[in-house]
Order: C-alpha cells, then structure tokens, then sequence
C-alpha cells in the first residue's frame, strides 16, 4: 500500500472522529453553556449557523488531507465510477476506517460525558425509515455530483451550497430518523446502544443510503453528459 493510500486511511479516521465529536460539541455549547432549549429558535438558528461553520472547516480538511473524509457515501459515489482497485480499496480500507474512527470517537464521548445521549435512532417503521433515508442519501449525492461538475464555480461556493443542502436535508429528516446520511457516523451510536447488528440498523442506516447512492450515481450519469475533456478522453480511448 503506498504512503498517499496510508495518509488517506488515516485521514479518514481522524476526520470520522473528529466529526461525531464536533456534532456533540455543538449542542453542548449552544444547550448546556449558553443555556438555550432544545426547541428555542434563536439556540436552533445558532446551532445551524455553527454547523455550516463547521462543515466548511471539514471541507478544509478535505482539501488540506487531498482527499479525507468522514463519509462513506462520499468515497462511495466517487469509487462507483472508478477503477475496480480503488473501488476495492474504498470498500475494504476507506470505510472501515470511517466506521472505526467513528466508534472510537463515540465510546471517548459517552466515557466523558456519560449523559450526552445515545445518539439517532429511529422514530417510524422500519420501511418508511429506509425510505426516508435512501431519498435524503439520493438527494445529497445528487447535489454534490451536480457540484463536482461545475468548473467554473468557485469552492467557496460549492461548499456553501453544499453545507446549506445538508443542513436542510438534516433538519427534514431529524425527527424520523435522525437525517444522518452517513452510515459510519451511525454506526459509531448505534455500537455503543449494543444495536449495529439489528435489521432496523442494517436497513435503514446502511442499505437504503447505499443503494440511494448507486441509484444517485447511475441517474444522474444517465441524465447528465460528461464535461467537454472527460469525452474527450474517451474519444481518445475508443479511438486507440
């Protein structure tokens, strides 16, 4: 394995747990130290504004680290249309990294605050769950691949519009399932409940984003035609 594929697990474990401490954060400094309700609107306006914050400094990390992150759906869609050894690699390296960042970043939050909850969970039936989930995961992915082929937008940009489409899709989705869209970031709670291993887990916080990204990645290179250098290249190929 080289060193670039080394760095990248590493990234992605410490960004996976970075992440599942950053969302405990927030509610704890928005919550407990400036004293706002869990339903009062200036303490949700203020947690949604550090969020936004906080996704454009993991955006940043993305950059700094050339392509860390704490998402497995991320890596997914992006290894889909790759080669099969990347592919292999995200599945069998990438992601476990995640899941594993993830658990280690929640049993070192649970041991220090041991009231801080249990994480999301899931509200509805399990089949409504995993619709609900697979169309947040369908929608994010295509968002973001709709952004990747923008060129010409700037990043600020790109991270805004991403940050705020999470952020919506979160909130749409926070009181039926917890509108994680991020199986590694679940993963990490549902470890520590004991519950990784159950059929609601396994349906609705794995299958149904995956299969929504597959869905996401096939759609939309079936509606969307590649940019002007990506045919280029294919041209090219065919050509030799």
């Amino acid at each position: 394995m080289g060193v670039s594929r080394r760095r990248l697990l590493v990234s992605d474990f410490i960004m996976s747990f970075m992440w599942v401490w950053s969302s405990v954060l927030i509610k704890m400094f928005v919550h407990t130290m400036l004293g706002y309700g869990a339903h009062d609107l200036k303490g949700e306006i203020l947690k949604h504004s550090i969020s936004v914050i906080n996704m454009f400094f993991f955006a940043f990390l993305a950059k700094a680290t050339k392509g860390g992150a704490y998402n497995p759906l991320t890596i997914l869609s992006g290894a889909i249309s790759g080669d099969l050894s990347n592919f292999l690699f995200t599945v069998g390296a990438r992601i476990p990294a995640q899941v594993f960042g993830s658990i280690t970043g929640v049993r070192l939050i649970i041991a220090a605050f041991p009231n801080i909850g249990r994480g999301p969970r899931l509200t509805i039936d399990i089949h409504r769950g995993a619709l609900i989930e697979g169309c947040l995961t369908f929608a994010i992915v295509t968002i973001s691949l709709g952004l990747s082929r923008r060129s010409r937008a700037s990043t600020l940009m790109k991270t805004w519009i991403s940050s705020l489409s999470k952020l919506t899709l979160h909130i749409l989705g926070s009181d039926l399932t917890g509108g994680c869209m991020n199986p590694a970031s679940v993963m990490g709670w549902a470890y520590a409940r004991g519950d990784h291993i159950t059929k609601e887990h396994i349906h609705v916080y794995w299958l149904a984003p995956i299969q929504a990204t597959l869905l996401a990645v096939w759609t939309f290179n079936l509606l969307v035609s590649p940019p002007k250098d990506e045919r280029e290249k294919m041209i090219e190929k065919k050509s030799e």
